[in-house]
């Protein structure tokens, strides 16, 4: 009896492991790893074999160029297809997994037939077994109706070499897919840039992994005058195709006339900005002018759209602060000398101003001094110098207190361990009392020695701590003499 049910689970083994074999992929079968959250683009090295020495820099500046433009996309809107193709390729890895951890547990209850474990054993085994693959079988059941959820908008990024303004070597022709997985990409950009009399033509084209197969492909030709008219176009195509949606079109109008704008920290230009073309998403925008207050923002530009973004800047306005002291000396705005004291500043207001008065005698004031929020009502900022602190004095106090801050832990320490000796001490004289109903001269002039040094280290730790405390004070005090103070209002 027990040979034909051995027998029976041996065929049944056999059988669920042709059917196993036959109803999931093989890992190499798998394409690559689902890439829920990223899409990563590779930028493989232009074809530029037929430039000559003196314009191969150009093609250098095209690539970096390149690079610019395309890390400034934020994500990937995915298309269908593209979101049924990664989907797929997760729910295959997840069914693969489950389905060996279930053939694996499936081996191991083969195998008990030919271990020649007891009856007793043997029976435990199986038992314990047949449960372990029934949990299983429930997890790939469970992974069998269930769909992994996909991003659709997955963060879009450039691979690490093309960060670094490096470009791998383009595959030779039917090789691209073995290139992405090596990359570690789910897109390849290659393609070739030809002088053709005087005249640069550039070609790109791009390749997925998602539909084993070039996509698209575009050229352009251009003088090398027009070379960043031709970026901009070569962009503009690019953004539009690596970002799953149309590109962003902002203009920026800026008043004054040579206000710098900067966009996503990056030179976008002075005044009026027209046209230009990005990928939709979040921007940070400044603007800057002489005489003017900064302005930071940010701001969503929409695919597809013309986003027009006007910008005023305020002019700055200003104080008249006068600046007088207990004497007359130099006076600085910042590191700038200024004059001599008493004069008048005029400053920006509802700005912090560093503001410093030396003396022939070396006599120091400075002050961080916060200007009005009027204009109209003048202030005036008196300036009390005062001698500062001998060369070196703050590294003797520092040094004090460090030699004070150790002495305070030794001392604690020592007081410790005496006061332990001491309780010590009284424990015996106390148990030698109690077994023999007198006292020990030796036991009590050890327990007084031990009080008097355990008295003595306790007032030598009381000592270190108010040395401590002493010179902690002095150290705090020579380290802000001197130092600027801060005046919010300033004086009337």
């Amino acid at each position: 009896m027990k040979s034909k049910f051995c027998l029976f689970l041996f065929l049944s083994f056999s059988c669920s492991s042709l059917l196993f074999a036959r109803g999931f992929m093989d890992e190499s079968e798998i394409e690559t790893e689902a890439q829920k959250n990223e899409w990563i683009l590779c930028i493989a090295d232009f074809d530029t074999g037929s430039l000559s020495g003196n314009k191969k820099n150009a093609s250098e500046l095209i690539m970096r160029k390149l690079v610019e433009s395309l890390n400034s996309v934020n994500y990937r809107t995915r298309v269908s297809p593209e979101y049924a193709y990664y989907e797929e390729v997760a729910w295959s890895r997840a069914r693969l997994s489950t389905a060996r951890a279930l053939a694996a547990k499936q081996n191991e209850r083969a195998s008990l037939l030919y271990r020649g474990d007891p009856e007793w054993r043997y029976r435990r085994n199986l038992e314990r077994i047949e449960n372990e693959i029934n949990e299983l079988w429930a997890v790939h059941e469970l992974t069998e109706g269930k769909r992994p959820l996909i991003d659709r908008e997955p963060v879009f990024g450039l691979s690490e070499n093309n960060l670094e303004f490096k470009f791998p070597k383009a595959p030779q022709a039917g090789n691209e897919y073995r290139f992405c997985t090596s990359q570690k990409s789910d897109a390849l950009l290659t393609g070739s840039i030809i002088d053709f009399h005087d005249r640069f033509i550039v070609s790109w084209k791009l390749y997925t992994i998602f539909t084993q197969s070039f996509v698209w492909e575009d050229s352009i030709i251009f003088s090398p005058d027009d070379l960043d008219a031709a970026m901009d176009e070569i962009t503009h195509r690019l953004l539009a195709e690596v970002s799953g949606n149309e590109p962003s079109v902002l203009t920026v109008r800026a008043v004054p006339e040579d206000t710098l704008v900067l966009i996503n920290r990056a030179f976008a230009g002075r005044g009026e900005i027209s046209s230009s073309v990005l990928p939709p998403g979040s921007i940070t925008v400044t603007a800057s002018a002489p005489a003017h207050e900064d302005l930071t923002f940010t701001a969503e530009i929409l695919p597809g759209e013309h986003t027009v973004i006007e910008i005023n800047l305020l002019p700055v306005e200003y104080a008249d602060v006068d600046i007088a002291g207990t004497i007359s000396g130099r006076v600085y705005h910042g590191a700038l000398y200024i004059g001599e004291a008493p004069l008048t500043l005029r400053l920006p207001l509802r700005q912090m101003e560093y503001i410093e008065l030396g003396t022939p005698d070396t006599e120091l004031s400075a002050v961080v001094f916060q200007t009005p929020d009027n204009a109209d009502v003048n202030k005036s900022l008196f300036l009390k110098t005062s001698v500062p602190p001998p060369k070196g004095s703050v590294d003797r106090a520092r040094r004090n207190f460090y030699w004070a801050w150790g002495a305070s832990w030794i001392t604690g320490v020592a007081a410790w361990l005496t006061y332990q000796s001491y309780t010590s001490s009284n424990l015996a004289i106390s148990h030698h009392y109690n077994q023999t109903g007198t006292y020990d001269q030796s036991f009590y002039d050890d327990n007084m020695r031990f009080y008097r040094i355990s008295m003595g280290t306790v007032i030598a730790f009381g000592a270190a701590v108010a040395f401590d405390l002493l010179f902690i004070g002095r150290y705090i005090s020579s380290a802000n003499k001197g130092a600027a103070s801060i005046i919010r209002t300033g004086g009337i």
